[in-house]
């Protein structure tokens, strides 16, 4: 199957980094929350979306909220490999450009191997990844390529469907949507889920930037292999939902559901 060779050049990738036994050094990031291990019963890792290399002030807000609606949540705002943000923060390696092209084996194994990190410092606490935009692109890749890393995963405004939503970027203009690259696509990760992770994707009914469809096929593709998903479109809202209580709730739910078997008659409703 597909899937497996792309496990096998994600696991070729993770070893190929620089650092302390091959590893690549960890991202940077803010972390908001509780910080005793005792203390942290969710783990929140939060990945912004594709940008000039300067990630916005309202990205680490978004986060830090997250960790204040739910108790005993320790909520990072996880910088993508080149990316800074204005506190001063800055992750090692290169930022991949804005035209879909950041997915890549090495980015998605410097990201994998950050969370691996913050799992181990706070071994207890339930794992959701949240990615908003490019970064729900490459949470969903985490997620098929390292199963089991998190227990669950939050997609808003996912462009889930990569060649797809390129060819649509290119039709309205988008830079270098064009020229060929090397990232994941998500769709094509969907059979390295691990079958005990939920998953919720939502978009935005007015989103232009990723519209339904890229997310849609995405989760009814996790819902065939019976892995608990829900897919929310959300009325008069367009593509920035990292601040949204929609999915501030959708985390919740999430970090409060047990650990299940998968579930046989997964459904993705409108």
């Amino acid at each position: 199957m597909r899937w497996r060779e792309l496990i096998l050049a994600m696991a070729l990738a993770g070893c190929a980094g620089s650092g302390t036994n091959g590893r690549a050094p960890a991202l940077a990031g803010q972390a908001f929350g509780p910080d005793a291990v005792r203390d942290v019963r969710t783990l929140v890792l939060v990945l912004h979306g594709d940008g000039d290399g300067l990630v916005p002030a309202d990205f680490a807000q978004a986060t830090h909220r997250i960790a204040d609606a739910i108790p005993d949540t320790r909520a990072v705002a996880l910088l993508r490999p080149g990316y800074r943000d204005s506190a001063g923060n800055q992750s090692p390696g290169e930022r991949g450009g804005m035209g879909g092209d950041s997915y890549t084996a090495d980015r998605i194994a410097a990201v994998a191997d950050s969370i691996l990190r913050w799992r181990k410092r706070y071994p207890q606490a339930r794992t959701v990844l949240v990615g908003q935009s490019g970064g729900a692109a490459m949470a969903a890749v985490v997620a098929g390529l390292r199963p089991g890393l998190v227990d669950g995963i939050v997609l808003a405004g996912c462009p889930c469907m990569l060649p797809e939503w390129r060819k649509y970027r290119a039709r309205r203009g988008g830079g270098d949507f064009a020229r060929p690259v090397t990232s994941f696509d998500p769709l094509m990760t969907v059979g390295g889920v691990a079958p005990q992770t939920r998953v919720t994707l939502l978009v935005g009914a007015d989103d232009a930037e990723t519209p339904q469809r890229f997310s849609r096929a995405y989760a009814e593709a996790l819902a065939l292999r019976g892995i608990a998903t829900d897919y929310h479109v959300l009325p008069g809202r367009g593509h920035d939902l990292l601040a949204d209580g929609a999915l501030i709730d959708a985390v919740r739910r999430i970090a409060a559901a047990p650990g299940t078997a998968p579930m046989r008659n997964a459904m993705v409703t409108p």
